[in-house]
Parts: structure tokens; sequence; C-alpha cells
């Protein structure tokens, strides 16, 4: 470092072109040395890792990108604290090692160093974009992706890094101590990682670097209302500032300095005042949100697939596919005029709070109306497949919420025999991943229920040849299908022992 840096006899004070080629050389130097660390190189490993492991079972390769975008926050703020930890040790390199005396005779002069160190915080950041941009686009390419990425929401990770970095450098010049950088990042630990984190509820909440939200459902991206870009420029400014306050505090005193925690504290207060101003939806993400919610209709995109109809959202068009596939598969295998019966899916959601709010959706009370959700892949194909075959059966989602006779081993059945692993569908759609007893039956709109002997027969009738049941089921349609039926009368109609005991609507 020091052959870097080490002026000529022969010159006598420093050009301003020299001084910043030297702060440039430093600040290449250092950031070498920071990403080499230990720390911060565990940090970056353990990130990769991450994104290779999370990616393969996000959604089971159906994400939406406006969730996708927030996904990528999280993890670089563990990123950012071991870059602020090994920027503080960098800083305080010197004194621990006691030759912050001999920078005397260098060209840059302390505040110059200390612009280096913020500045070699830059490459961390950076390579936090990559990171994040692999990420979302391993999400963005797979072939059940929907929605669209907000890159105000993707940039927050990489800002989170360069903010944490120059905290750091901070810290080293306004406390010289070893241990002032390992209580901050304990700190941050427990306050933004380990914990819950902010929700995005308020506009204090927005003051953290990443603001999570209290709901997990998935809603368009132009429902969402979230600042983000507002946010970006809080974060960018933040950084910003903190850097040149660490310049500031290392004895920079010149103009521009001044001039630079004027305006990147400005850009810091624009953006935190602007964000915490649209916590509140305007009149117009109201009125839109209301349209989804009560009368999606409006909003929705409908195309014919093989005999049925299916309406979504425009951003979810290409999902109607795999629904239309979950319909035929259950519709192959009704009765009756069941069998060729003509359905309206129809992608319903609760957009009128945001993302605050998590309340189920009320089953629908149009005849042959079934409602999907937002969200696909893993358990939510089961629970579609439920409610088609619940449809099938009781003629509504409405009609068939207070089913809990015997018409509930036709509806498992259909819902179940068709899939891949029927048993491992049952265990995914029952709210206590139970393979017995009696349990509630998860549903895009409310759930249903199934007794213990209910339980017991369709896990019989899943064991047996699908073809032979599906003959039965045909054969004795409208009797399986007639309110009151008894399970034991439906196993006995499909060739099964019955239940061990009677039916009972209270269990």
């Amino acid at each position: 470092m020091s052959a870097v840096l080490e002026v000529p006899a022969e010159a006598g004070s420093p050009s301003r072109g020299g001084a910043r080629a030297a702060v440039l050389a430093l600040a290449r130097f250092e950031a070498r040395r920071l990403l080499l660390s230990v720390p911060v190189a565990v940090a970056f490993v353990g990130y990769v890792v991450w994104i290779v492991w999370h990616g393969r079972n996000t959604w089971d390769g159906y994400p939406a990108l406006q969730d996708a975008d927030r996904a990528t926050q999280n993890m670089p703020m563990l990123v950012g604290l071991a870059v602020l930890l090994s920027a503080n040790l960098a800083v305080l390199r010197s004194w621990r090692h006691g030759t912050e005396s001999r920078f005397a005779a260098l060209v840059v002069s302390p505040w110059s160093r200390t612009a280096a160190h913020a500045l070699s915080v830059v490459p961390a950041a950076l390579l936090t974009a990559v990171c994040v941009a692999g990420q979302f686009t391993r999400e963005a390419l797979k072939p059940g992706a929907v929605g669209h990425g907000s890159p105000a929401e993707l940039l927050v990770g990489p800002l989170t890094v360069l903010l944490f970095g120059v905290l750091g450098v901070l810290v080293a010049r306004l406390v010289r101590s070893a241990w002032a950088a390992p209580l901050a990042v304990v700190c941050l630990l427990f306050l933004f990682v380990l914990g819950t984190g902010p929700s995005g509820t308020d506009g204090v909440s927005w003051l953290a670097p990443v603001v999570t939200e209290p709901s997990t459902k998935t809603l368009p991206s132009a429902l969402l209302g979230r600042p983000a870009a507002w946010h970006a420029l809080y974060l960018a400014g933040a950084a910003l500032t903190l850097a040149f306050l660490a310049v500031l505090a290392a004895g920079g005193r010149s103009r521009t300095v001044k001039a630079g925690v004027a305006l990147s504290l400005a850009l810091a207060l624009t953006g935190g005042i602007a964000q915490a101003a649209r916590m509140s939806p305007s009149p117009e993400l109201t009125a839109a949100r209301e349209r989804a919610s009560v009368s999606p209709e409006k909003e929705q995109t409908c195309v014919e697939r093989g005999g049925s109809r299916y309406c979504a959202f425009p951003e979810w068009t290409a999902r109607t596919g795999a629904w239309a596939g979950v319909v035929d598969e259950v519709r192959s295998l009704a009765g009756g005029s069941a069998h060729g019966q003509r359905l309206v899916v129809r992608q319903r959601l609760d957009a009128r709070y945001g993302l605050e709010g998590d309340a189920a959706l009320a089953p629908s009370e149009a005849a042959h109306q079934v409602t999907v959700g937002t969200s696909w892949g893993g358990n939510r194909v089961p629970e579609f497949s439920t409610a088609v075959a619940a449809v099938l059966v009781a003629g509504s989602e409405k009609a068939s919420g207070g089913m809990c006779d015997g018409r509930m081993v036709t509806v498992m059945w259909l819902s179940l025999s068709w899939q891949d692993d029927p048993l491992g569908a049952l265990r995914r759609v029952r709210l206590d991943d139970s393979l017995s007893g009696s349990a509630v039956v998860l549903s895009p709109t409310d759930p249903l229920t199934m007794t213990e002997g209910q339980t017991d027969v369709v896990r019989r009738l899943l064991g047996e040849p699908r073809a032979a049941v599906a003959q039965r089921v045909k054969a004795h349609w409208a009797e399986l299908t007639s309110p009151g039926v008894t399970t034991a009368r439906a196993a006995e109609l499909l060739g099964v022992k019955g239940p061990e005991k009677a039916d009972s609507c209270e269990e």
C-alpha cells in the first residue's frame, strides 16, 4: 500500500489530480481486501448457496415476480453486516497496528483515506446487485412465472449493503474501538434480521432498510401501493449522508464535503418524507383495489379452454392452461351431467387492504363457478382441485360449504386420485397435514371438513385402481352426490370397506 501512495521526494504539494488518483488507488486496494476478508467472503458464499437452494423451491416453479423482487431484500442484510464489520476493521487497521503516525507522509490526508474506505464498499454493493439480478432472473425465467418486478425493489439489497458498509466507516471515525462495530452488528442483527422486522403498516417502519408486509398473499403489481422508488431514494441518500459524515468526522472541511452532506441529507429527507406520505393509498389506488375485489370481471380477460371459461387478471392469463389441466382431469372422472359440465373458473382476491389484509374469500353463490387464487404450485394445486370437485358435486361453492355427509368421499376422490401422489396430496390439502382422523380441508374460499370415517374411506379408495373406482363413480353418480348420503353407503357403492365410525358433522 505504501508503495502505491508514497509521494516522490521532488514533488511538493500534491496536485488535486494526484490526490484523487491516490484516493482511487487506495479505494481499489481496500475494496480487494474487503471482498477477500473472511466475514465478507463467507457471507457471499452463503448468499450464493442460499440463492441456489431457495430458487429450487419457490412455489414449485410458479413465482409471481412482484413477490420475487421483494424476496431479494432480506439476505443482503446479512452481507451488509459482514461488510460493516470488515470496513470498520479496515479503517481501524492503522490505529490497531500503531502505524497511524506514518500516514502523515502520504499524499492522502486522513479524510481522503476515509473517502477511499467509503468508496471501497461500492464493489461489495455491486457484487450484491449481481447476486440480486441472478436470483430475480432465475425466477423470471421459470416457465410458470407471472407478473412484473420493480427495479426499485431490486435496488434495496445493494443499497442496504452500501448503507451498512459506510456505517462501519463512520463508526470507526467516531469511536476508535474494535468493539464498536461488533456491537453495532449485534444490534442491527436483532433489530432487522433475527426479529420480525419492520412491517409496512406505518411511515416510521419505512425508515428501516428492508420493509416486509404482514401478509403472504399475492396481488397484481399495480395494486401493491408500496413506495418502492421513494424508499430506494431514501436509502441512497442515507448511505451518501453517512459517507460524507464519515469524511467530515475525519477532518474534511472543504465546501465539497459540506455540500455533499447537505445534498445527500436532502435526498434522504425527500425520500423518507415522500414514502411516509404515500403510506395511505391514493383515491385512484383505493378505487382500483375495490374494483378488483368486488367486481373482478371488469378487470379480467377470459378465455375458452376445453368447454369451460377461465377469467384471470392480465398478469395471470398465462396460467389458464394450468388451471384447465386440473379441471379436465377432475371432470373426466365425474359421472352424470358433471362429466361434461361447463365451469367458469374466476380468479378472485381481496385487495381492499393491500398486502396488510389477509381475509378469506367468501364462497361464490354463482352456479358452476370455481374460485382460483393468485398463487399456484405446491399446496395450491390440490386446494383448487378440491374446489373444482366440490362444485361438480354440489353445484356451487356456497352449496358445498356445508357439506359434511358422504359426498365428501366423492369430492376428495375426484380431487386427489388423478394426481401423481394422491396420498401426499391428501396430506397437503388438510390443515393438519395428517392422513387419519377428522380434519379441515383447505380450499381457495371457505374450507371443507372431513370426518374420521370419511378419511378412512378416501384413503382406502386411493389405494384401489383408479379405473375401477372411476367406473363405479360414474355408475352410481346420482346416489353418490345426493345430499344426505352416508359415508358407509358411499363406501359400499364404491366397493371398499366402510368407516369404523358413523358420520358425525360435529367431528
